[in-house]
């Protein structure tokens, strides 16, 4: 186990020192009542005072009720400056003229607008208000290229980048996060009823055994292998014609 006293100060040095390098005033993240983003909050908080967290409601039922009750826990018990903006009449007009022109979006094409639309209104606040956007994105769900590219996988910095979530887990729990945050089961909330594990068809625990360990079942490589090699593509820079 890390010594999450260290990592705790490490972790804030390095945000204080992103502030510095950019000459940005404060920062803002989105505060979604999850695991990763609760750390991050609680992180960026202790660095800087002038953190604000969004909450950004986008057509799921989850959003409005559990999502946004934990992540007001975290807020309160951290002192996390929070406000809510709903992307949800935004997300509905774009599907509509999406189909209005002929294409007939897939499910999952149309699951990644939201994600898209989250990272487009934290961005505007950061170039409105002179803030860096906080990444909230772990080392498990990097590795799996369990993100969405030019949504969840944008940001300016993120100081949990290298931690697995059996990691993300154990510094909340050193750090006296709210059992709400620690305690349901990971998702994105993209659709109702969608979990993580379920989704990608594993567990974050036997993720983060193979990451940490490199010990696996030979089934559980081949999946998780094979999930990371079909999206290198979302950790890579765009590919440019290289010239000559």
């Amino acid at each position: 186990m890390r010594n999450y006293q260290t990592e705790l100060e490490n972790r804030i040095a390095f945000i204080q020192n992103q502030l510095r390098q950019s000459g940005a005033d404060g920062i803002v993240l989105g505060l979604s009542g999850g695991k990763d983003s609760a750390l991050v909050g609680i992180l960026c908080k202790k660095a800087c005072d002038n953190t604000v967290g969004l909450i950004l409601p986008c057509m799921s039922k989850r959003n409005y009720e559990m999502d946004r009750e934990d992540a007001c826990s975290v807020a309160s018990q951290y002192s996390i400056s929070l406000r809510t903006v709903d992307l949800s009449a935004v997300k509905s007009l774009l599907l509509e003229t999406i189909s209005a022109s002929g294409v007939n979006l897939s499910d999952m094409a149309s699951a990644n607008i939201s994600p898209r639309l989250r990272m487009l209104t934290l961005y505007a606040v950061a170039a409105s208000e002179n803030r860096l956007v906080a990444g909230t994105g772990n080392r498990s769900e990097a590795y799996m290229g369990y993100f969405t590219k030019w949504g969840d996988g944008a940001h300016d910095f993120n100081p949990i980048a290298d931690l697995t979530v059996t990691e993300i887990y154990e510094f909340l729990d050193y750090l006296g996060a709210p059992r709400c945050v620690m305690e349901k089961a990971p998702s994105a909330a993209l659709f109702e009823g969608q979990t993580d594990e379920g989704e990608m068809g594993i567990t974050y625990a036997r993720i983060d055994r193979y990451l940490l360990t490199g010990e696996a079942t030979a089934e559980d490589k081949e999946l998780i292998e094979r999930f990371h090699a079909r999206s290198l593509h979302k950790t890579r820079m765009p590919l440019a014609y290289p010239g000559g």
